[in-house]
This record gives C-alpha cells, structure tokens and sequence, in this order.
C-alpha cells in the first residue's frame, strides 16, 4: 500500500474561496476578492502591494504539512470513462465531468450539501466563474512562465514523496520501534573501529579482529577483561564495556545493532555486528521495563582545576543540602548557590529527560525519586556536584500519541532504507522490470584500462544507447544514462580505489537502478491514482487563478488612483460613512490607588481636562489624557454612557499598576469618510467591482455550455 497524503492547506482554500466574506481593517487586510477553489484570502500591506510570498507558503512548509495530513481521499471517478462519468459543462470546449463538481460542491458545502436543484445552480454559477478565470489565465500564457512551473515542479516532489514510500513495510517499523522503546537493555560492547567506506581488506580485517575477540570470549575470557583489554571505545577501560541501559531508537546507522539486541535472550554474546563506524561485539546484560521520561530542576556547584577549590565547592554543595533539609525554598537556594547560570534563574529548571541523556549518576538519581517535589542528596559527575529534583515523571506514552514523531525519526534513520527497498521491489515487479546485464558487462570491461575510479574519468561523448534496464517494455535507460550518473556520483566512484572494479560498478549500477525505479514510478503516479492527478490539477489551476486575479483586478486596483476615486465618489453616499462618534478624553493614572481615582473622576466630570491637569500634576504627573474618536458601538465601556458629559467608570491594571477612566466630551453625528479614511474597504469593493467586469467580459469572450440532464441528474427530490 502506498501512503497517499493531501495538502489541507488546498482543501481549506478550496472550501473558504467559494462562499467568502469580506475581512476588513483600516489600512492593512484581509481580502478575499473572487469566487472559487484555489482563490485565497490576500494580505493587502500597508503599502498597497501585493505579496504572492507572504499568501501562499513556501515549498518548504509543504513538507511539515503533508508529514501531518492525510485528510481526503480523492474520487477515482474522476478519470473514468465518459459514459459513467457525464460531461457537466464545458468552458470554451475543456469538459468538466460530474464527478469533479460533485466533490468539489459536497467538501465546500459539507452537511449543507443537499443536491437541491437551486444549491446546485448556485454553486454551479460559482464554479463555472473559476473556470472561466483560469482559461483566460491559459490563454494568457501564464501556464509557460518558468517561476510558476518552478513552483509546482517543487509542489509536485513534495506531494510524490507520500507516495514512494511503502506504508504497510513503515508502519512495521514504527510498530517495532514503538514495542523496543517499552523495555531498557543494559547491554556491554567490545568495539573495533572500521569506517562503513573503509576499503574492504580493512574492513576485512577489522572484522577477522573482531572474531579472534570472540573467539577469546567464547573460550571462557571474561567479556569484561577483552573489553578493558582490546576495545577501540576509550570508555573500556574504566566501565570494562558496559554503556548501561539504553533503548530504542539508537543512533542512525545502529539499527542492526538494535535489532539484534532486542532479538537476544539475556546473557546473550552478539556478533561482529557492523555499524556506520565500526563492528562490535555485545552482551545482553538485562532488561526492564522503560524509564520514561523524568521533569528536573538541578542545583550545580562546578568543579574546579585546583583540589583545594574543589574542597570548598563541596563544602557549598553540603551547606545547600543543609538548607534544603532545614526547610528551605528551593528556589531561593538554587538561585543564591547554583553555578548553571542559565538554569539558576529558573529554579533550576531542566525539563523533561529519558535514559542516555546525562551521565549515569545523575540519571539514576533523577529517576530514583519517588514523588514530585523530591530532592536528591549531593550526586557527583565529571562536571561537578548536583542536586537534582524532581518535578514530575512521565511513562512512555501510547503508541497513537507517538506514532507520528517516532515516523518522522524514522524517514531520518537507516532504517528506513528497508521501507524504500521494499518500494523498489514492488515498483519493479508492476513495472515489468527488465536489466541488461550482459552489456553491463560488455561496458565494464571496457573501463579496465581507463581511470574509471578518478577524477579524470569522462563519459563517452557518443552517448552510447544500449539499453541497461527497461519498465513495460516501453520505457528505457540507456548506458549513456548509467554514465551520466556516474560522472555525477564522483565519490563514489573513486571510493572504490583499492577495491576491485566490478564490485565498485556494481555497487554504482544497484544505486543507478534504485534511483531509477523511483523516477519511473513518480512519473506513473497521474495514471496510478487519479486522487494524486486531482490535487495536482487543482494546485496547477490555484496558482494559475492567483497570478491571472493579480493580473487582471487586483494590480489595477492599486494602482488605478483615478478609477478607484471615481468608484469611492459614486458610492460615497451608499458605502462610505462614519456612523455616530463620541469625541472621548482618555484619562490615564499613574496609580491604582482607588481614592485618587476617584478623585481625579470627579474633578474631570465638572472641569475641562486642562483644568484637570494642572490641578494634579503640580509637582509630578499623575494623570495623562487623550483624545480619542469612537464610532458606536465600537467600545464596551461607553456603551451605557453615550452621551456627552458622561464618564465611565475607573479601571485598574494590577500588573502595571495603573488606572484609566473615558469622558465623552461630543457626539459627533454622521459624517462622510474621506478616501483616505475609507482607503481599505474601497480598495476592497473596487476589486471586486472590477472582477465582476472581468466575468461579464470572459462569459462575452469563451462559450460555456452546460449538459441540463446531467446537473438534473444530481438533484435529490
């Protein structure tokens, strides 16, 4: 099963562009001028200008959104044959089938969805204006501008990585991480360092060393004295190989490792396993059920080079521990002794932490407390003394909860190459796969003497065209294709120095044919699922529809200064007007001191502000006013004072310790709003105006014709 993902950002536009409404603030806002799918709300800037940036999201957010969706599947009927999927209606010729409207207008309208025949004309009336629009923007040419193919070319790699992944093979794996995060493993290693691009009469080697090491084991050596003895891992000597508990997931390039460790019966001696820097030998020691996680606050005192510093920083360990005994809070300890300048002031604060975060005596302390609250004696580490407490623990949560974080660790670790394997197998298989390898074979030998595994070596400039691999019998990949990758795959190439070169050509070619396979597959995924050919239509149509709208209305609308004037004088008299104001005096307390707030009330409801002023502020200010404009309405605390004269009642702010008051001191009636004053919402409406202008001109320029007996045909009595 292939993983099939749907960008909800498309979805909501979707929905919200068909029945928008107009949100509108003075002089920086949202618009929403148009009608349908793929149609934006847009942030008009205070300069006018509009951002295609700042509306629609960069590529790069697209793949922390597809991670977390999977909301709607698609209709497949959408690519069926004519007769089960009738014609609706068709703009300038380009048909859209029933089936296309039908989800379109269920998703939008959702429970409100009734297939009554006048709800199907409306939303049919909306739908046949958004494709109206992106004809015209087709026949402007913008389906050929670089920028925006660039775009969805990006989009597109984003939405098909959710499809060339196996989710059957990945939800193993997040199943398996999951059950392995259950259970700690206190495991001892024996480590020989290797690195995974060693030459292979190293690697060799390393390996032949490792099982001389064993073998040693095996024969009754203690593993504790070959592992203090003949570990790589300078820790050895001192811990004799023993790493402690530790649990899944281990880092990228262990997952071997894990999986034998897991597998194996307590006692247990493994390996050599090989890992991304070496191989090892391993003892299962013992299990226990997870830590989990504990919550830490910490009181550090440092260690010091001289011992005779060191005496008296364990002496203030012991004299905080005192005070901690005696009562004391731990925050104010914490911030008179702690040394961790960064956590002091906080209380100490760490937060949450699992098993192998910090060393050993501290985590054993940590998870050694028994309640929140509880504090630990004097611990010591490398860094210096500690006392830990804790806040709270937390046990390893249910699966569904950390399902979605342990699949986004796992598309980062290696395991995850067993999913893409799994994927390649399967594409090869539907695709017929078919390799050539004795012109493979041919070609290698040709490469004996030329310097294949430099720098120097060149592709052959007569591009030679034997076919190398082939998918349904009708796609194929040449040599000249395998040669253009391996110039590109330079490392890899002279990686192979030393090794012997049909292994290196080998290794090339099973990267080349991997590679291969998911570019064959990507290129399938409009014919294999039409709900990937769909969303791939609709976000091609949004950005078509958003640059043909800038184009057309939106650009015009800005900078057309005489057209807008012209629009805001003709409906001055309709639109823009400012309802009834009150001229207010904003009077704001330095205090909040209820007595001289009230004071200063009294004294502002029978004297002009001036006269409050002076009365008050004579030797420092106390009181500060404003005036301000309110419409009706607007303002809650006028709301039962609107008369001029009135005051409102006093109100404090604790945490400023400040108070303030409103006096009305006019009622403004109605007045007309100057173009300036009323500049956003007329920008507004005069886009508008001018996409309804632009509608009327294109039903003029392209025929739409719609098929009666198949709109009739959704229509629920």
């Amino acid at each position: 099963m292939i993983g099939r993902f749907h960008h909800p950002f498309l979805i909501l536009r979707t929905i919200f562009c068909i029945f928008y409404s107009k949100k509108l603030f003075l002089n920086q806002k949202w618009y929403s001028p148009g009608s349908f799918p793929h149609q934006i709300a847009l942030l008009q800037r205070a300069n006018q200008k509009w951002n295609r940036a700042a509306i629609i999201p960069p590529i790069i957010m697209f793949k922390h959104l597809l991670a977390s969706a999977c909301l709607i599947m698609w209709f497949a009927a959408t690519l069926t044959a004519q007769s089960e999927d009738p014609i609706l209606f068709t703009v300038n010729g380009k048909p859209v089938t029933v089936s296309e409207f039908r989800y379109i207008y269920t998703k939008t309208n959702q429970d409100k969805a009734d297939f009554s025949e006048a709800s199907l004309r409306d939303y049919l009336d909306l739908y046949t204006k958004f494709k109206l629009k992106v004809q015209k923007a087709r026949d402007m040419r913008l389906d050929t501008v670089s920028s925006l193919n660039s775009e969805l070319d990006g989009y597109r790699r984003q939405l098909a990585n959710s499809y060339l992944v196996d989710k059957e093979v990945n939800e193993k794996l997040i199943q398996e991480t999951y059950e392995r995060m259950l259970q700690d493993v206190n495991v001892s290693h024996i480590f020989i360092a290797c690195d995974r691009n060693a030459k292979a009469a190293d690697s060799l080697q390393a390996y032949n060393r490792a099982l001389k090491l064993l073998a040693l084991i095996n024969s009754g050596t203690p593993f504790e004295t070959v592992a203090a003895d003949s570990s790589e891992d300078k820790s050895a000597k001192e811990n004799k190989g023993n790493l402690g508990f530790i649990t899944a997931m281990l880092p990228d390039g262990y997952y071997a490792m894990e999986k034998a460790i897991y597998a194996a019966s307590k006692g247990a001696v493994l390996g050599p396993i090989r890992s991304n820097t070496g191989y090892h030998l391993v003892r299962v020691n013992d299990f226990r059920p997870a830590r989990g996680e504990v919550e830490v606050a910490q009181i550090l005192i440092r260690k010091d080079k001289s011992p005779e510093k060191n005496t008296l920083q364990r002496m203030r360990i012991d004299s905080a521990y005192t005070l901690l005994k005696g009562g004391a809070k731990w925050d104010d300890v914490c911030a008179r002794y702690s040394e961790d300048k960064t956590t002091a002031p906080k209380g100490g604060y760490l937060g949450f932490f699992g098993i192998n975060r910090y060393q050993r005596s501290f985590e054993d302390a940590a998870f050694a407390l028994e309640k929140d609250g509880d504090f630990s004696a004097p611990i010591e580490t490398s860094l210096g003394w500690h006392m830990v407490k804790r806040v709270s623990r937390r046990p390893i949560g249910t699966f569904e909860g950390t399902k979605r974080a342990l699949s986004e660790r796992i598309k980062r670790d290696s395991r995850s190459e067993i999913s893409k394997q799994s994927m390649i197998a399967r594409i090869k298989k539907e695709g017929r796969y078919q390799e050539y390898p004795d012109v493979l074979a041919k070609w290698s030998a040709r490469q004996l003497d030329t310097v294949f595994m430099t720098f120097k070596w060149k592709a052959d400039p007569a591009k030679p065209q034997d076919v190398l691999l082939r998918y349904n019998d009708n796609t194929t990949f040449t040599l000249a294709d395998f040669e253009e990758y391996c110039v590109k795959a330079g490392r890899d190439r002279m990686r192979g120095a030393g090794m012997p070169m049909q292994e290196t050509i080998q290794r090339l070619f099973k990267n080349w044919s991997d590679e291969v396979a998911m570019q064959f597959e990507e290129s399938q995924l409009d014919k294999k699922y039409p709900d990937f050919h769909s969303l791939m239509r609709e976000y091609e149509e949004g950005i078509l529809l958003f640059e043909a709208l800038k184009l057309n209305v939106w650009d015009k609308a800005n900078n057309d200064s005489i057209g807008l004037e012209q629009y805001y004088k003709t409906n001055l008299s309709q639109k823009y007007k400012w309802d009834e104001r009150a001229r207010v005096s904003l009077y704001t307390l330095k205090t909040d001191d209820p007595k001289t707030g009230e004071k200063v009330r009294l004294l502002a409801s029978k004297k002009p502000a001036t006269d409050v002023l002076k009365k008050i502020n004579k030797k420092t200010e106390v009181v500060a006013v404003m005036e301000k404009l309110y419409e009706k309405g607007k303002n809650k605390d006028l709301g039962a004072f609107w008369s001029a004269g009135s005051v409102t009642s006093i109100k404090t702010d604790p945490a400023t310790k400040t108070a303030f008051f409103l006096k009305i001191e006019e009622i403004v009636p109605p007045t007309p709003k100057a173009l300036s004053e009323a500049r956003g919402y007329a920008v507004a409406d005069y886009q508008d105006y001018l996409e309804k202008q632009w509608i009327d001109d294109l039903r003029k320029t392209y025929t739409v014709q719609v098929n009666e007996k198949a709109l009739m045909s959704m229509v629920k009595k």
